[in-house]
């Protein structure tokens, strides 16, 4: 595609908006794949405001358009090789620039984590993208990139070392610093209240294979009580992201086709320890709202600089065959997930999107863009992903 831009960041005047542009601005400053990129909002005075803020080129394009307005987003994408936008709710804000990216050619990610949505935008888009080359790709941050990347990557792993996909693995999260992004607290609650009016939202947030149309697996753990890991020695609690997560890691096995297998099982759970104290932990965080409270981050709020460089994750993913054998590989992030992690692998995967072969279609990251992501991610962002030992039973 000639385009006047390699990628236009839309909502680059809100909070996690800013933290994308700011990464662009100067992690690729003076580098020579630094991207032809822009900034894109509503107001052209807050866009110029957030360009000084972040120390970003004087000489940086800063491009209006308005979500309410069709054809100014049709404008806006056309201009471009990439988009990735920040501004959600999606289920809300979002249908029209999706649409006229897969119109357009113009390949897309964003940070959605509402399956419903999703689910609805695969059925209208899929075609319309494939025909015209655009890769479009949801859940670009914290959920679920560590998650579905995670899985890839162990499935290679068993592949190399087994020469077969494991039939099953487990997701759990050893540790974790930092908050969800006031984004995702204004999702939820716009998916709660889409889902008091449609019970079909609650189908899509329950199935495992919301997103995976004409195909149905096995029935998949829940995850949704608290268990004692007996392989692991820890009790486990859920893992809020499960619900979106599990889901991506479905379609990309579907897209993938069923590179894990047709019988592939896959949950996510918190570690929380051994013993008495592991347990007690497991059932306060089980009875313990994380989202959806007064305490909930707003849209345009997120924790300062020392904050989101405090934060950080460890992810352990664990393969397991029927005859003993497995396999354990890690995803560690240097920043808080919601805002400093997030917003480095929503701008890589933009550049992976530059430069590795897609093809057009509603895809997730990891069936785009699988290794080539990875080593962005492990390259630029501060991400590793390390394999921690394999057994033969």
């Amino acid at each position: 595609m000639q385009r006047t831009f390699d990628i236009i960041i839309w909502g680059a005047s809100g909070f996690t908006g800013r933290l994308v542009a700011e990464y662009l601005a100067q992690h690729y400053a003076g580098r020579a794949d630094a991207p032809r990129w822009a900034m894109a909002g509503r107001n052209a005075d807050k866009l110029a405001e957030v360009r000084d803020l972040i120390g970003a080129a004087a000489d940086t394009p800063l491009l209006v358009a308005d979500a309410d307005d069709p054809a100014s987003l049709d404008t806006l994408v056309r201009q471009s090789r990439v988009i990735l936008t920040t501004v959600g709710p999606y289920q809300l804000y979002g249908d029209a620039l999706v649409a006229a990216c897969a119109r357009a050619g113009t390949h897309y990610a964003d940070l959605c984590g509402e399956p419903a949505w999703m689910q609805t935008k695969i059925a209208e888009l899929d075609d319309t993208a494939r025909a015209s080359g655009a890769c479009i790709n949801f859940s670009c941050g914290f959920d679920s990139i560590p998650f579905d990347l995670g899985v890839f990557a162990l499935q290679a792993e068993c592949a190399r070392r087994f020469g077969a996909p494991a039939p099953r693995i487990k997701g759990r999260v050893r540790a974790m610093q930092g908050s969800f992004s006031g984004g995702t607290a204004a999702s939820f609650r716009a998916t709660m209240a889409a889902a008091a009016r449609d019970a079909s939202v609650i189908a899509a947030l329950t199935d495992a294979f919301a997103l995976t149309p004409g195909f149905r697996g096995p029935d998949q753990p829940t995850g949704n009580a608290v268990a004692y890991d007996a392989a692991l020695g820890t009790w486990c609690a859920p893992f809020i992201m499960a619900s979106i997560n599990t889901k991506n890691v479905h379609r990309s096995n579907a897209l993938l086709g069923h590179a894990y297998g047709q019988d592939f099982v896959y949950d996510e759970m918190l570690m929380t320890g051994p013993g008495d104290a592991g347990e007690a932990a497991a059932r306060h965080v089980a009875s313990t709202p994380m989202i959806g409270t007064p305490n909930d981050p707003q849209p345009g709020e997120g924790p300062d600089k020392a904050e989101r460089d405090a934060g950080h994750y460890d992810i352990l993913f664990v393969a397991e065959y029927p005859d003993g054998r497995s396999a354990r590989l890690s995803v560690k992030g240097d920043k808080d997930p919601g805002y400093g992690s997030t917003s480095k692998m929503l701008a890589e995967t933009g550049m992976a999107l530059l430069h590795a072969p897609v093809a057009g279609g509603i895809w997730t990251p990891g069936a785009a863009l699988g290794s080539a992501l990875i080593a962005r991610l492990e390259e630029h962002a501060g991400i590793k992903f390390t394999v921690e030992g394999c057994s033969i039973g």
